[in-house]
């Protein structure tokens, strides 16, 4: 078994275990993936090497409690072993199977857009992982709705979507954090620290590479606050501010005023604020 799922312990089975997957989802969330996967596929061969055995006609002097007993853990031995390295290959279709089927929301506008979203990791996990993300910005978004009068649920929303609830974080060269959860672009009147990364731009409705240069930021207060600003002092926002009484009005605005380039973006940003509501 490698080294990092060797870190988690038994996170498929024990309450320590899942403590040990939530810090590692937030310091790696794919590493995270990758080793719940692994630990499914170790419970899934031990299960099946139990129903063998089960299956096994179990007669003579060593059938008895005690031989069951050390034959239970053997079995586990086993399928620990088996599950290492690339293991039977059920856990490596599992993470194909999460990241493809994951959601995309790429936005992009002269001077705003976003670098890619990935949101669908399944049940408990993914929403603890949203938990701890809206718990972690909401202060910061409170403080960014003083300045626009836009409700803090919808600004915590718009940076899910454009982040992935923080997983695809967009990274400097040393892969440090930029801070910039809104995919904010770094234009010719940006003067602060840039992070170039490959995003996803819309061309009359066809989705096409490109690498892009983003705002980066020391901390998530200064991000919300740039953003603020963008929202503030941007004409082009301006109906934007008026329509954050409901979410629909917000996202539909944001779209209209040419924050995203994605056609379906409103209908996305919709539906993570809304998700944002029932975890707020």
């Amino acid at each position: 078994m490698s080294n990092s799922v060797n870190d988690i312990g038994s996170l498929a089975i024990g309450a320590q275990g899942l403590d040990k997957l939530r810090l590692q989802s937030k310091q790696s969330p794919d590493q995270a993936l990758k080793g719940a996967a692994q630990q499914f596929e170790q419970v899934f061969l031990n299960m099946m090497l139990k129903s063998m055995r089960e299956a096994t006609p179990q007669e003579g002097m060593f059938d008895n409690e005690q031989t069951k007993m050390f034959t239970g853990m053997l079995d586990q031995q086993l399928a620990q072993s088996m599950s290492s390295g690339h293991g039977v290959g059920l856990a490596a279709v599992m993470v194909r199977q999460l990241q493809h089927s994951s959601m995309g929301a790429d936005a992009a506008a002269p001077g705003v857009s976003g670098a890619g979203v990935k949101t669908s990791i399944p049940s408990a996990y993914n929403e603890n992982f949203q938990q701890d993300f809206v718990k972690k910005l909401m202060p910061h978004a409170e403080q960014a709705s003083q300045a626009t009068g836009v409700p803090a649920h919808l600004m915590v929303g718009q940076a899910a979507l454009e982040s992935g609830w923080g997983r695809r974080e967009i990274k400097m060269a040393d892969g440090t954090n930029s801070h910039n959860l809104f995919g904010i672009k770094a234009g010719a009147s940006w003067n602060g620290k840039v992070a170039e990364v490959m995003t996803t731009e819309y061309h009359n409705g066809v989705a096409h590479k490109q690498v892009e240069k983003f705002r980066a930021y020391d901390s998530y207060a200064d991000g919300f606050k740039d953003y603020a600003n963008t929202l503030s002092n941007n004409p082009r926002y301006s109906e934007v501010l008026k329509r954050g009484d409901s979410a629909q009005g917000f996202a539909t605005a944001l779209q209209q005023a040419g924050y995203a380039t994605d056609p379906h973006y409103a209908e996305k940003l919709n539906k993570v604020i809304k998700s944002v509501n029932t975890l707020a």
